[in-house]
């Protein structure tokens, strides 16, 4: 057997070279060798799909010495604190927000070519710079950063990183204005939390409406000072015979004021002349005998309608649309107007042509289900079509008139859409009254081409609905929305070429890491190649 006596110069000189490094924190000896960084998130592998991507150059890393840099008016020093604000928890960098710096992460306005909610990401060694034309653009910058950075960034507690961005230069615009999701707190309420908590999720996909159904059969859920027995009263009830609830109007500004702060506009629905059994409880005289029903916890439709005839009906519609217009900074008052079957087609007309100006009265644009264009859709209306493939072909036709006559249209077919669908016969919660609509049925169509015979340019935009007959929790919102939600706001943003189920149904699968980091209840459907948790 060979043996060594002592060391020769040279082990001497190695030995002491990784002591160095040992004390410099460079190397643990006795460790095993550490793992390869992971690649960054490559630039085209975010939903929505940007226009279009350039990758090249080396990444940047994120590193404790990072700043958020601003460049702008206040806005834009909001935003840069939103975004620290984001990165911190899991980084634990100090990510200080500044006006001036060189390197990082930089936010900036300027003019250009990047439309009201557009924007440009541009990533190399020095740094990002996100680039666009407005506080909104930026946001959505923001959105986009947060996908290219590892999945465990959403995390809040401290996790080992490295924390890179893929270089190149990525380009975005939205194809629509409106991309909106409509959360039904009627059936069942939901808290100021939970809808902030939806918000978050519906900015991180950028969703820009927030479509409150505020009222039902089954519950008010906005006081009203001029008739306060309709949140008293009409309120305190839901499906199945909960407590229900209601927003009083603090709540309802704040829910306003959050939705703003993640570039969401609320859209208050206020459904007439049907829908209005919650309403026609707390109030006998809106009914046409004068007696007012019981309060309703079913979930059937159709029965109930408002007294076409009476005075107090328009005394009513023009107090609350008042208020709410009030409360609502946003362009749109939505008025229903669906499932009116207890209401003559007449009267129904009658209702509608007498309410409508109610709304431009107070400065606002009506929304309603497309039924609103069996009646008189008044100038700069919009339908919102929510019909499936069986539709007759009679009342799209209707629709499509009605587009070709200048109403612009926002689409939500339920048997795409809704999200309230079950995604198979063996999944729950939800319902399936419009069929079963798994991942790849929600996300293949054209909201361009759906409906023969209405032109391209009357579709405003995309909106994903989700009643609440069967949920009344976060996590049974978050299963039914997740994943199907990211397809909807997809289809709202990103162009038409870019449309592809195959490509999509990666990148989606590398959502569901994002989605277990934010605790979000998501549905793993085995149409989506999910990486193994």
């Amino acid at each position: 057997m060979r043996r060594h006596h002592g060391t020769t110069p040279r082990t001497a000189r190695v030995l002491g070279s990784l002591l160095l490094i040992a004390a410099a924190g460079g190397l643990t000896l006795g460790a095993a060798p550490a793992a390869r960084a992971a690649a960054p998130v490559p630039l085209d592998r975010i939903v929505p799909a940007p226009v279009s991507v350039t990758p090249g150059g080396t990444p940047y890393r994120v590193t404790r010495a990072t700043g958020i840099h601003v460049d702008g008016p206040a806005e834009v020093h909001r935003i840069g604190t939103y975004l620290a604000g984001l990165l911190r928890p899991a980084t634990g960098y100090p990510l200080p927000v500044t006006d001036h710096g060189d390197g990082g992460i930089l936010l900036r306005l300027t003019q250009g070519d990047y439309g009201a909610e557009g924007y440009r990401l541009h990533s190399g060694a020095d740094g990002v710079t996100l680039t666009a034309r407005t506080p909104a653009g930026l946001f959505h910058a923001v959105q986009t950063l947060r996908q290219l950075l590892p999945a465990a960034v959403e995390r809040t507690t401290v996790q080992r990183g490295p924390w890179q961005i893929a270089a190149g230069t990525l380009q975005d615009r939205p194809r629509y204005a409106y991309r909106g999701a409509m959360l039904d707190v009627a059936r069942h309420f939901f808290t100021v939390p939970q809808v902030k908590r939806y918000i978050d999720q519906l900015a991180l996909y950028k969703i820009n409406e927030l479509h409150l159904h505020l009222s039902d059969d089954q519950g008010w859920r906005i006081a009203v000072d001029s008739w306060p027995r309709l949140a008293s009263y009409g309120g305190a009830g839901e499906v199945g015979g909960g407590r229900g609830g209601h927003y009083t109007k603090a709540d309802y500004r704040e829910i306003v004021r959050y939705a703003a702060s993640r570039y969401l506009e609320v859209v208050p629905e206020i459904d007439m002349p049907g829908h209005t059994n919650a309403a026609l409880a707390s109030y006998a005289k809106l009914n046409c005998d004068g007696v007012a029903p019981p309060r309703y916890t079913g979930t059937q439709v159709g029965f109930s309608s408002l007294c076409v005839s009476k005075k107090a009906t328009y005394d009513f519609a023009d107090d609350v649309i008042r208020e709410l217009a009030a409360l609502t900074p946003g362009r749109y008052v939505h008025l229903g107007g669906d499932e009116a079957h207890s209401t003559a087609h007449a009267d129904y007309v009658r209702f509608m042509d007498r309410v409508q100006p109610l709304v431009a009265r107070y400065g606002k644009t009506v929304i309603g289900w497309h039924q609103l264009t069996g009646a008189h859709p008044a100038k700069g209306a919009l339908a919102q079509y929510w019909g499936v493939d069986g539709t007759g072909a009679a009342e799209k036709a209707q629709v499509a008139a009605a587009a070709r006559n200048g109403t612009h249209l926002i689409l939500s077919p339920a048997d795409r859409v809704y999200l309230d669908m079950k995604y198979t016969a063996r999944t729950g919660p939800g319902t399936k009254w419009a069929g079963l609509v798994e991942v790849h049925r929600s996300y293949d169509w054209n909201p361009g081409t759906y409906l023969a015979g209405v032109p391209a340019s009357a579709v405003r935009g995309v909106e994903a609905p989700l009643w609440s007959e069967t949920v009344k929790t976060s996590a049974g919102i978050e299963y039914l929305a997740f994943p199907r939600l990211a397809g909807a706001a997809e289809l709202g943003w990103s162009p038409a070429a870019r449309h592809d189920w195959s490509a999509y149904r990666k990148r989606l699968a590398a959502q569901g890491p994002r989605w277990d980091a934010l605790g979000i209840h998501y549905y793993r459907s085995p149409q989506v190649p999910w990486p193994a948790r």
